[in-house]
């Protein structure tokens, strides 16, 4: 390193001003950037010819780092782990297409409150309902992602159209749920594992703690990769259940289906059912129908991870919404119609409303779930195609809680940006992912699973509410969205394709208020009060921050009138150690002084 002439000169005219310098490198291999084990030769001066090395030595915690997420990525890298729409479908519908797993039995079991008859002969009946609703929440949000590309889905449409209260409700809403996607989806994931491997029963938190830390670390290392992790697997499950649909369409035709092991069974009716009719009737039909909703849980996903679709990206996301919905309306009606065709009996307590010639089975009776019993009945003779249902549902119900380790992070970046949330949750980690969102998804969901002792009973009676919370104010805010264009468009055409989206939203409003107060009513006091408590709790919080950063912004605004602010630098104190007086230390005390006018 050198001083030029002209700025040696300069430094002596204003000591206390920066002068320019020169630095030489001499080493062409010094530009290159070193690692740990890589050498860079330099040379020693006044020693010719002789070398010696220099290696960067990372600390241990940089090494795990580096072996469980991979090696940083660089920013214009970003595209790279966008998502094309074959691994968009698995990423995002996988937790849509996993309630096939457990929808049918809500509604079985639901019905079964009343006895084995109302189940089996109006089982399809509420199934069809609930494709109906599906059919019109999927149609509206592919108006969403259209409307709002951005990736704030029902946070974003709310805020817009219904005001920032409603926003931050919805926000909250959705965060809570997304903690809850992955703690129920693990739970029961663990609980169907169990049943298939004998070692996981009793160590159910540990191994659902276990995987939670997985799936976090394979999405710390990015989307994409995690995405081609996660396709094989789904596109099984969707395989795997249409083909069993199919076997057992057939052998209906032929006539050679069997009955399920159930079907023998008397289901009586739970005491206090047991001649329902009227009001009480109508009531346990739309328990049943709100129940079975549990199908929906995951539609919204897509409009929230816009983002991670590759160019362009509202309309790949639209596209992937279409085959979500129609895989998971055929998937969904065929279990229902093979339960019924097979006689399945499912019993909230199997123990006191199941009866085999008159006499109660007992506490001994193994119940087995909806789609095991179907595929018991379709593969008869076949006992690996029973293991490989087993085997996949177990599978997919804990990959969808991936579907909220992709929506989480990205609404909670959004929610950042907006001032709502803490600014770290808006940046990208070094595999361009926004890690701080997922980590704290995956300790907020890791905690409920040990509180909740991986029971998906009790943690799924927290469920729902909140995404069918961001369905009504997200679809009624879609209304005035129309409704507000509707009053600008001219062309005759584009006013027509309009006024169809806000019908087509609001009946979807209609039908998810409907459902939430149902859901509100039968399931408040069995958990869904804490679900409302903790929006409640987060939407303060939320509110909380928001007025710290606009209270900070405030204190840093410069006004035209505040001519003492434009007095640069302020509050500056310099200590300056004197040993001797040189030259040195009076360049020192003119620094000092200068920094202080």
């Amino acid at each position: 390193t050198s001083w030029p002439a002209c700025s040696m000169a300069l430094a002596r005219e204003a000591p206390t001003r920066p002068q320019h310098m020169m630095t030489k490198c001499t080493e062409s291999t010094l530009h290159r950037r070193s690692t740990c084990g890589e050498s860079v030769p330099q040379r020693v001066p006044g020693e010719a010819g002789t070398r010696h090395t220099v290696c960067d030595v990372p600390n241990s915690g940089r090494v795990v780092k580096r072996v469980i997420l991979g090696r940083a990525m660089r920013s214009d890298n970003l595209g790279e782990t966008l998502l094309p729409k074959r691994l968009a479908l698995p990423v995002f519908a996988s937790d849509a297409l996993s309630s096939v797993a457990y929808a049918p039995d809500e509604i079985f079991l639901t019905l079964g409150l009343a006895g084995g008859a109302l189940a089996l002969t109006h089982s399809w009946e509420i199934a069809l309902a609930v494709v109906v609703v599906m059919a019109v929440v999927i149609a509206s949000y592919r108006q969403n992602v259209r409307a709002y590309p951005s990736g704030g889905g029902d946070y974003e449409v709310a805020s817009v159209n219904l005001g920032p209260k409603a926003g931050l409700g919805v926000g909250s809403a959705l965060l809570v749920d997304y903690v809850l996607t992955v703690a129920v989806s693990i739970s029961s994931g663990v609980q169907n594992a169990a049943a298939a491997f004998g070692f996981v029963r009793g160590h159910e938190v540990l191994v659902a703690i276990l995987l939670i830390a997985a799936l976090t670390a394979m999405n710390l290392r990015g989307v994409r990769e995690s995405g081609t992790a996660f396709a094989i697997p789904t596109y099984l499950f969707m395989a795997t259940v249409l083909g069993m649909a199919l076997i057992g369409v057939v052998r209906k035709m032929t006539g050679s289906l069997p009955q399920a092991e159930s079907a023998g069974l008397e289901l009586l009716p739970d005491p206090g059912h047991d001649a329902i009719t009227g009001l009480a009737l109508a009531f346990l039909f739309l328990r049943a129908f709100s129940s079975g909703c549990a199908a929906l849980t995951g539609v919204e996903a897509i409009s929230n991870g816009v983002p991670a679709f590759r160019k362009p990206k509202s309309q790949n996301a639209a596209t992937t919404l279409l085959p979500m919905g129609m895989n998971s309306v055929t998937m969904m009606l065929s279990m229902v119609a093979l339960a019924t065709w097979t006689g399945v009996k499912y019993a909230e307590d199997p123990a006191v409303q199941l009866a085999r010639d008159g006499v109660l089975v007992g506490e001994d009776y193994e119940q087995h779930t909806v789609m095991v019993q179907v595929a018991q009945s379709v593969c008869s003779g076949f006992r690996a195609g029973v293991v490989l249902v087993s085997i996949v549902t177990g599978l997919i119900l804990v990959l969808a809680a991936n579907t909220a380790f992709n929506g989480f992070p990205v609404l909670g970046s959004i929610l950042a940006r907006d001032g709502f949330l803490p600014r770290q949750l808006h940046t990208r980690g070094d595999r361009l992912a926004f890690s701080n969102g997922i980590i704290i998804l995956a300790a907020a969901a890791a905690l409920l699973v040990a509180i909740y002792d991986a029971k998906v009973t009790a943690l799924i009676q927290l469920y729902i509410v909140g995404v069918f919370v961001s369905f009504t104010l997200s679809q009624i805010g879609m209304v005035r969205h129309w409704t507000r264009h509707l009053r600008l468009e001219r062309n005759a055409a584009e006013r027509g394709r309009m006024m169809r989206s806000r019908v087509i939203n609001g009946v979807g409003a209609a039908m998810s208020g409907t459902v939430l107060l149902v859901v509100l009513a039968t399931k408040f006091v069995h958990g869904a009060g804490y679900a409302i408590a903790a929006m409640a709790v987060l939407y303060l919080l939320m509110t909380r921050i928001r007025r710290h950063y606009d209270h900070v912004r405030d204190e840093l605004t410069v006004r035209e009138d505040d001519t003492k602010a434009q007095m640069l630098p302020s509050r500056v104190h310099a200590i300056v150690l004197v040993s001797k007086i040189h030259k040195p230390t009076l360049r020192a005390v003119a620094y000092a002084r200068a920094t202080r006018p």
